[in-house]
């Protein structure tokens, strides 16, 4: 029986800059609804894999699949279509400092859309409001916290209603609170839209409160290591490198929280 379509496929991905191998005989599926982790050590190659799923970074080898879809084999036109189906939030935000809110998310629906500036006006004040920034159009990226700076970078990575989001460490820089607040978003988000979600993060709390799948990438072997749930493998694996990346010495701790 032929196993159905992964709404993304890796295939025998080898990522390198030039003759420098970042990562080799990378194969995973990513399914529709998974809140997908890319995790390993710092140089490890997380960021460069986020580049090839969102179509930035050539492979060196092997296959990204979209639907069933190579996007790596595709003609340019069928590449652009497939990456407005993409949402990207970027570890800083990347909000352009001299628009508001509401002019930075309505950028690419002016950009990508036929829309009339009215409807353009109501779907930013709705991608707002569901992120928790409603009436907070026209403030500027300066004028806010750097938590609401992550959710109105959410907000405009939502703006082409994406069914894929990506999330480069979206709780770098944010307070402990803050950044428990963007997991539970995170988690609403993927119920409330049915969006698939790929997150590169070291953060253990995010890892084990979000996460349904993942991806370990070993910086030494050059490989991934393991995958499935991280809960999974903090109880089951044997592998010290997986043990040690997973509690940073506080095993215990993580082993009840997984547990609960």
């Amino acid at each position: 029986m032929t196993q159905p379509s992964a709404k993304i496929e890796v295939r025998a991905l080898t990522m390198a800059y030039g003759d420098f191998v970042i990562q080799r005989d990378l194969n995973f599926r990513i399914e529709q609804g998974d809140i997908f982790i890319i995790m390993g050590g710092s140089g490890c190659g997380k960021s460069t894999l986020l580049r090839h799923l969102v179509g930035l970074k050539s492979p060196a080898k092997g296959e990204v699949l979209f639907d069933g879809a190579s996007f790596w084999e595709a003609e340019e036109p069928r590449q652009r279509a497939m990456q407005q189906r993409m949402g990207v939030l970027y570890q800083s935000g990347a909000l352009w400092s001299s628009m508001t809110l509401a002019e930075n998310i309505a950028l690419p629906l002016g950009e990508y859309t036929q829309l009339a500036r009215a409807e353009i006006d109501e779907l930013v004040s709705l991608k707002l409001a569901l992120v928790g920034l409603a009436g907070f159009e026209a403030y500027y990226p300066s004028e806010i916290s750097g938590g609401m700076r992550k959710r109105a970078g959410l907000a405009r990575a939502m703006a082409l209603d994406p069914e894929v989001l990506f999330f480069d460490e979206p709780s770098a820089g944010l307070d402990p609170v803050s950044a428990r607040l963007l997991d539970e978003l995170i988690l609403q988000l993927r119920d409330s839209l049915g969006a698939t979600v790929v997150v590169v993060t070291h953060e253990l709390a995010s890892m084990f409160a979000i996460g349904n799948n993942s991806i370990f990438l070993d910086p030494e072997s050059k490989t991934q290591i393991a995958g499935g749930d991280p809960a999974r493998l903090l109880r089951e694996s044997r592998d010290p490198r997986v043990i040690r990346f997973l509690t940073r010495g506080e095993r215990t701790e993580w082993e009840s929280r997984s547990d609960g």
